[in-house]
């Protein structure tokens, strides 16, 4: 018989013996699911197996060769995985550097960005759940929105008051206050936040202000990176 067809049966087998099987039913000690579970991986083992002693006849060298390459990838995947919260903020300080903005969580509720090459910080966060970049900016009162972003929101822009006079790249505009339910960089997420969506064609880049930055429990650079941090 086909080995395939033969390792198909036997799986086939061991799920209609899993399912037939009492919820409660135990076969020679072993709790019954588990019994038919590790069976079936046996048996998938143990056809591997045959299929490669097959395949590697007379070419034992080479069987153990590839054999070892398998294990040392295998070795790798799993201590990649054992390890991932170790090898997750290395991953992330990588990936920063070659997209500044990119949040690093070196602990919950803290967020650090590497350093723009124009020399400001730039911030992925979420408002209401799309991602948005801001600039950091101790200058704003507020956090300010350009008016395209908001849009994103759902805010209709053009039905906002902008009766607030704010002073921007291009000079003193006017803007419109709103509330953005829930804003987040990395971990740390804030709701209610006091906002200003800035008229139209105003705004080259959306601020984090301190309507934000007021409360963290800390926020300042350390090691040329910005570091925030939540209460």
């Amino acid at each position: 018989m086909n080995r395939g067809l033969l390792l198909f049966s036997g799986v086939v087998a061991a799920a209609v013996l899993a399912l037939a099987l009492p919820d409660d039913a135990m076969i020679a000690g072993v709790e019954g699911g588990a019994f038919v579970a590790n069976a079936a991986y046996l048996l998938v083992a143990v056809a591997l197996a045959a299929s490669l002693a097959h395949r590697y006849q007379g070419r034992l060298g080479s069987g153990i060769r590839d054999a070892l390459a398998w294990a040392a990838l295998l070795l790798v995947a799993v201590t990649g995985y054992a390890y991932r919260e170790l090898f997750t903020p290395i991953a992330q300080r990588v990936a920063a550097e070659f997209n500044p903005g990119s949040i690093i969580t070196t602990a919950p509720g803290t967020a650090e960005v590497v350093r723009r090459r124009d020399g400001h910080y730039l911030v992925d966060m979420q408002a209401n759940g799309k991602k948005l970049s801001f600039v950091f900016d101790t200058g704003a009162s507020t956090v300010v929105l350009r008016a395209e972003d908001a849009g994103k929101l759902g805010i209709d822009v053009s039905k906002l008051n902008y009766t607030l006079p704010i002073a921007t790249a291009n000079g003193v505009s006017r803007a419109a206050e709103i509330t953005i339910d829930r804003l987040s960089a990395g971990t740390i997420s804030q709701q209610r936040v006091r906002a200003l969506v800035a008229r139209p064609g105003t705004l080259n880049e959306n601020l984090l202000g301190m309507s934000f930055l007021e409360k963290l429990a800390f926020y300042g650079v350390e090691n040329d990176r910005l570091v925030m941090r939540g209460k």
